[in-house]
């Protein structure tokens, strides 16, 4: 892992694409902004890990459960 110090402001660099900025700091709280292309998907970790658990548990359901599914899905 890189850790580095950033001030409000001053900018991360991903490749050539993916601008991270610190937009605030207040307390133990830090706002960061990112620009990136919209192909890339950028999420918080708690909301990327709760997809990844609704992806197993969907991927793990009986095929006549998912037929079930995919039926309301279509309405």
């Amino acid at each position: 892992m890189l850790i580095l110090s950033r001030k409000t402001d001053q900018q991360i660099k991903i490749g050539e694409e993916i601008t991270l900025t610190i937009i605030e700091i207040r307390g133990d709280q830090v706002k960061i902004g990112v620009e990136a292309p919209k192909s890339v998907k950028v999420f918080r970790q708690e909301v990327f890990s709760a997809i990844q658990n609704e992806n197993t548990q969907a991927a793990s359901l009986p095929p006549e459960k998912i037929g079930v599914l995919s039926k309301i899905l279509k309405k």
